[in-house]
């Protein structure tokens, strides 16, 4: 399997758990010029952000710290990017959540981390 059916694999298997604890999946691989969010859900008043990370062993370390300061920044942008072309305003609460997918364990890291403007 070449590595973008490998990632797309496991964005479906994210998408279903979160499905399973109550996320509302809005949209799925969301890409403009700014980069792309691999999954944007609505759970708890909030509309989420959600990266998705996988690794087959912790080889090459977890997979939630593959989603440092540059990658994080560029899902800001692109978070912004969709709510401004969504006619999202200030007053819709946002975070963003990561996932890391490790062999069968799933992970889902709420707030992981802050806005960057």
């Amino acid at each position: 399997m070449n590595t973008r059916k490998v990632g797309q694999h496991h964005e479906n298997i994210a998408t279903n758990h979160l499905q399973e604890l109550g996320y509302k999946i809005v949209e799925q691989n969301y890409r403009c010029r700014c980069g792309e969010i691999d999954i944007i859900a609505y759970e708890e008043g909030y509309l989420v952000f959600i990266e998705v990370k996988y690794r087959k062993n912790d080889g090459s370390g977890e997979a939630v710290a593959a989603v440092g300061f540059r990658k994080q920044k560029k899902i800001c942008s692109v978070a912004r990017w969709y709510m401004m072309e969504k006619g999202l305003g200030d007053e819709v609460k946002s975070r963003f959540d990561v996932i890391g997918i490790e062999a069968e364990k799933i992970s889902v890291i709420k707030n992981a981390f802050d806005f960057i403007g």
